[in-house]
């Protein structure tokens, strides 16, 4: 039977004698999926964190095709009891135009669920870390991996806990640590998309006004000439709203976050009307450093997984579908090595060109995005030829591995391109137009 527990102190023993099958560096959505998963087929797993969950994440909204992991994981009845908000779609602007397009989950293409679900991810990467720890995992928090040595035979991880020093080993490791990857920082493979080097300025605010019924569960992105928004619901009461820009452009405004964030939102009609009544309840974040993918994802004895393996860009939600996607992965390959050795080397190819693929598919998604053109065809929907359900069921996570999503989106983007030359769509200036504030200063900036 394997031993649970969450503790500062180091394991003297696995418990499995003195080798791990799998050790874990992080307990995010990666870590944590691999290791129940994992787990639950019966391997000997620890997970080494370095916070005390909860901590604050950004990365609040989920996609449809995670639901297929979690049924594996049986999490449904635990994410219902949470009281996560459930998410039925999206919808996206352009700041010059209230008039926005919505899309369904349900009526993507080959849809097999209607939601996913909008998330705190505080709560939620807890959940799944103690659902880990539930299924048998090890799991310790406040523990920091302070050195990886690779052998021939194992793996030997270095840790620091509570002012204490340990080893511990295992057979094979999965770096799922985040964008300061201990190995990708060790290998010096994490390389950087020069073109998307944006970042987020964010906060929480209670009382923004939303739509009835299911309407009010979407995810907003609105589209500005230099800047995107979002705004995300996440429980009845409040949402996150944030703005994601080149980060030179925020370097010279020579404003703080706070005053950029504030002023951002005061100048877009489409948000200020909606925080009439709003106050921000949380301080205002600031995120940088994403847009980097590692160049290789897996070694003699290791996978990377997560925010380790690489992230794109927060827009269209795809950082925690990637990350559960990576750590399913992960686990079924590693599930599979441990009983043929063998077959490692092949296994561990095909997952580096699994998770490659996925995140190619929303690296070329996210360069459409990043131009006017994107908006301007998207704000225009023809049903012709079933693209709008192709385009809905990749925002919605499906990957597009099958030849009918393929094509419909290499029209997609033939039609983004043919934008650039031609005006098959109403051209957008996607600059807000003037109108009376409709929210003061103080109001946006008043933290409850």
């Amino acid at each position: 039977m394997k031993t649970r527990f969450r503790s500062k102190e180091l394991p003297a023993s696995s418990g499995f004698g003195d080798i791990y099958d799998v050790a874990i560096i992080g307990g995010g959505p990666a870590g944590s999926t691999a290791a129940t998963l994992l787990a639950r087929a019966g391997r000997s797993v620890i997970i080494f964190e370095r916070e005390k969950f909860p901590r604050f994440h950004i990365g609040e909204s989920l996609l449809p095709f995670s639901m297929k992991a979690f049924t594996r994981m049986d999490l449904h009845e635990k994410i219902l009891r949470a009281g996560f908000m459930k998410k039925f779609g999206g919808e996206m602007f352009g700041s010059c135009s209230e008039q926005g397009n919505k899309f369904y989950f349900k009526d993507a293409y080959r849809s097999q669920t209607d939601h996913a679900y909008q998330v705190t991810r505080g709560d939620f990467d807890k959940l799944l870390l103690d659902h880990a720890a539930e299924n048998g995992a090890e799991v310790h928090e406040e523990t920091a991996v302070e050195r990886v040595t690779l052998s021939d035979e194992d793996v030997d991880l270095c840790l620091a806990a509570n002012g204490s020093s340990r080893n511990v080993r295992a057979r094979y490791l999965i770096d799922a640590s985040g964008r300061n990857s201990v190995l990708g920082t060790k290998f010096g493979i994490k390389k950087t998309y020069d073109h998307l080097q944006k970042l987020s300025i964010f906060a929480h605010y209670d009382g923004v006004s939303r739509a009835e019924g299911i309407d009010g569960t979407l995810t907003a992105l609105i589209r500005g000439i230099d800047r995107w928004f979002w705004i995300i619901p996440l429980t009845p009461e409040r949402t996150s709203i944030g703005v994601v820009l080149d980060s030179e452009t925020f370097r010279k405004s020579k404003l703080s976050a706070e005053d950029f964030l504030e002023q951002a939102l005061t100048e877009q009609p489409i948000i200020a009307k909606r925080m009439v009544n709003a106050h921000r309840a949380s301080k205002v974040y600031v995120a940088t450093d994403f847009s980097y993918r590692s160049a290789k994802l897996h070694g003699h004895r290791w996978l990377l997984a997560g925010d380790a393996a690489g992230f794109i860009d927060p827009i269209f939600s795809s950082g925690v579908f990637l990350a559960v996607f990576s750590g399913e992965e992960c686990a079924d390959a590693l599930n599979e090595v441990l009983d043929h050795p063998r077959k490692a080397r092949r296994l561990f190819a095909r997952y580096e060109r699994a998770l490659n693929r996925a995140m190619d598919i929303y690296l070329r998604f996210v360069n459409a995005w990043y131009t006017k053109e994107f908006i301007e065809v998207f704000l225009a929907p023809r049903d012709v030829l079933g693209l709008p359900p192709a385009v809905n069921a990749v925002l919605g996570g499906n990957i597009g591995n099958t030849f009918a999503i393929k094509w419909r989106m290499w029209v997609f983007y033939f039609l983004v391109w043919l934008q650039r030359h031609y005006a098959i769509c109403p051209r957008l200036t996607l600059v807000p137009k003037k109108e009376e504030p409709q929210v003061s200063p103080a109001t946006i900036g008043a933290i409850s």
